[in-house]
């Protein structure tokens, strides 16, 4: 009974740790890409609340608390509500599965850096959850009853099927390496500057441009589009609801950051031995700074999809699904051929 009850009280502290860093961490790339946004603009961006206009994104999280709930007379108010919170819901949920450093060892006692870091179906978890939140922005688009909503919601599920398709292919090259569905297993695999990038070029593109539509990032924003559909799934949204979109949208391209991150560049791996720092396996000291490896990767992933947003142009709808069916689908499936093939030939 007391192991259970110690079990409870670290996934609880662990589920708590995760939840405030993702509002924390939605609030810090709110500001950052207002301030890369108008560098890239030549303007000054967000520089009155606070040092340096830091405290902007709390300024309107507290505007946003305030401002009155409107839901349309004719709009299915259940699920009005319901829809912001999927999509928030999903987007820390997927972080359950995400390890953030490889372990603690206290006495005979290891502590893994997440809530379930070595769940044998990962990956899959993943892919389940991403899955359920575009039934958020579907819900949203339907139960506001209005064209413009109804629209987005169509648009993002059409989105959905065509790029998650390309997603799932691209990264089977990765689990046939690591011989495993595990994100922890995933980053042992690259051990020793061995980063997946390196081994799965094409698959890195293919997954990388698959992850923009799966945020709904410009240039594949299609669902919000604002010259087109007002503002698309959330038009009819106010208040704490719209907040709960806007949250969201900012925790997805963090969850798509450290997916990529951890698929892809290491996840919390060292790009050298961290022997060669004095430090011990499963020390706090290993543990922190492979925490602090993986935040940086992190980051700079948010900062390039940030950085796209503001640089590239919005596709046509049309474009869109094109290139998901006949450009990144079938280079996908080329991607799983060419690492059989290589893993025949060099073992």
């Amino acid at each position: 009974m007391s192991e259970f009850v110690w079990l409870l009280i670290e996934v609880g502290i662990k589920a708590l740790f995760i939840i405030t860093m993702i509002l924390s961490a939605a609030a810090v790339l709110v500001y950052l890409e207002r301030k890369v946004s108008a560098f890239i603009q030549n303007r000054i961006g967000p520089n009155r609340v606070g040092p340096f206009g830091t405290l902007q994104p709390f300024a309107d999280v507290l505007k946003l608390f305030m401002k009155e709930d409107l839901v349309p007379q004719a709009a299915d108010k259940r699920f009005h509500s319901l829809a912001p919170i999927i999509s928030l819901g999903v987007a820390i949920a997927v972080y359950s599965v995400i390890p953030f450093a490889n372990y603690i060892q206290i006495g005979e006692k290891v502590i893994y850096m997440g809530v379930a870091p070595n769940l044998n179906i990962g990956y899959l978890f993943v892919l389940a959850m991403t899955s359920v939140g575009v039934y958020g922005i579907t819900l949203a688009g339907w139960s506001s009853n209005n064209k413009y909503s109804l629209l987005g919601g169509l648009r993002s599920s059409a989105q959905m099927i065509s790029y998650e398709l390309s997603m799932g292919l691209a990264i089977i090259g990765v689990f046939m390496l690591a011989g495993s569905f595990s994100l922890n297993d995933i980053v042992l695999q690259q051990e020793g500057f061995c980063w997946n990038i390196f081994l799965q070029p094409l698959g890195f593109i293919i997954f990388l441009v698959a992850a923009f539509a799966e945020t709904n990032r410009a240039p594949f924003d299609l669902p919000e589009a604002e010259p087109e559909l007002v503002g698309g799934y959330n038009t009819e949204y106010s208040g704490m609801k719209f907040g709960m979109f806007f949250l969201a949208e900012y925790a997805n391209m963090a969850t798509a950051s450290a997916i990529i991150s951890l698929l892809y560049l290491g996840g919390w791996q060292l790009p050298f031995n961290y022997e060669l720092l004095g430090l011990e396996a499963g020390s706090v000291a290993l543990a922190i700074t492979q925490f602090v490896c993986f935040l940086i990767k992190i980051i700079l992933m948010c900062l390039f999809f940030i950085w796209v947003r503001w640089s590239i142009p919005r596709f046509r709808y049309d474009q869109l699904m094109r290139l998901g069916w006949r450009v990144l689908l079938p280079l996908a499936l080329v991607n799983i051929v060419l690492t059989a093939v290589g893993m025949l030939i060099w073992g």
